[in-house]
């Protein structure tokens, strides 16, 4: 047995960890063949540091009054806070690529070294509950007592990765590794849920040629999460102000009825709103997937510019469209205009993260 599984068995014998036993758990992934492309992860990782930078010099505008300001956001804007630059980060770019590193570094997931990694940098566009579970870390609180819990957004746009090092184990502790990751700044069953729900749609994703059938992503994403969560919550407005439940059962409420509706992303948002709060965030991005799954560009751009989080919301739209299509399917001028930062001055800091970790997990060198 696994260092982390002995780690997550205890977490949840103690309740330490807020997770329901969900059969996903127990599920051993489907390998990934020899012929698999590593610009599929290249393009999952990509994806979600482009949607972050296309997204963050408007983050949580409302929709209507973005494109007032700011017209049709199709390629990125100047950073007012880094002189006009284009193509920085945020949050979700940052997170998600140091915990890459950080698993480069120790070969694979070694929670309360990822934990500290997160406390050493200024992160840009911080969230209030990572600030929360900075200040905890920094009183010295245990690592798995140091997250919040908070079913807010921050978990979910940064656990992609967790993916990468199990390219060729397939093991079922993919979801342990998950829900650790999870755990350590969002303490919450629906932000850790989402965590297991959406890496396992990545890693379908990565199996398939084309893209689903618009009902497959809310439909998959309930599949795992009924199961894992134990909280229920309610929406800060929009159109089900008496609904009360775990998320997946708003996502089965809404998702499919805005789609039989025909409703636009920016209609959709208007009735359950898009901001950072997980029952917005979710079915938000599965909107969006079911809509336009099939044009990688669009999908992010509607992300975008018809989302109130929408740095974080086309991060995880990226990431599941780069998963889905690969890297080459993204726009070569949102490629090149990415300044592949991680922190103030490392310009090609992802790509070069990206190259080791091909070498060591899928072409098998040591580095």
């Amino acid at each position: 047995m696994t260092r982390n599984r002995n780690i997550f068995q205890d977490l949840m014998a103690t309740g330490e960890l807020r997770l329901g036993a969900g059969p996903i758990l127990a599920v051993t992934p489907e390998p990934l063949g020899p012929d698999f492309d590593f610009n599929r992860i290249e393009g999952m990782m990509l994806g979600l540091a482009v949607g972050d930078a296309l997204g963050n010099t408007t983050e949580s505008w409302l929709p209507r009054e973005r494109r007032a300001r700011f017209g049709e956001i199709r390629d990125y804007l100047p950073n007012r806070e880094s002189g006009e630059r284009t193509g920085l980060p945020s949050d979700d770019t940052q997170l998600a690529f140091w915990t890459l590193e950080q698993i480069l570094e120790d070969r694979n997931l070694v929670p309360e070294r990822l934990a500290a990694r997160f406390c050493q940098e200024r992160i840009l566009g911080i969230g209030g509950t990572v600030r929360g579970f900075i200040r905890n870390y920094r009183s010295g609180l245990p690592w798995y007592r140091c997250g919040p819990q908070s079913a807010g957004n921050g978990a979910l746009m940064r656990i992609a990765p967790l993916i990468i090092p199990h390219l060729k184990t397939a093991t079922p502790d993919l979801w342990v590794d998950t829900a650790l990751a999870g755990m350590i700044t969002h303490n919450d069953s629906g932000s850790i849920a989402a965590c297991l729900a959406f890496v396992h749609l990545l890693w379908l994703l990565l199996h398939m040629e084309k893209e689903p059938e618009p009902e497959w992503w809310p439909r998959t994403y309930v599949e795992v999460a009924r199961e894992l969560e134990q909280s229920t919550y309610r929406p800060r407005g929009g159109a089900y102000p008496n609904f009360c439940g775990p998320i997946w059962q708003f996502v089965e409420k809404t998702v499919e009825a805005a789609y039989a509706r025909g409703l636009s992303v920016l209609e959709a948002g208007e009735i359950w709103y898009s901001g950072a709060f997980l029952l917005e965030t979710v079915p938000s991005f599965l909107y969006i997937l079911m809509r336009h799954a099939h044009d990688p560009p669009e999908a992010i751009v509607r992300a975008v510019n018809d989302t109130k989080d929408n740095d974080t919301i086309a991060a995880i739209v990226g990431a599941a469209v780069g998963a889905l299509h690969g890297r080459e399917n993204l726009p070569l001028r949102w490629l090149a205009g990415l300044s592949g930062r991680t922190a103030a001055h490392d310009d090609g800091r992802v790509y070069e993260l990206l190259a080791a970790a091909k070498r060591i997990w899928w072409q098998g060198e040591n580095l």
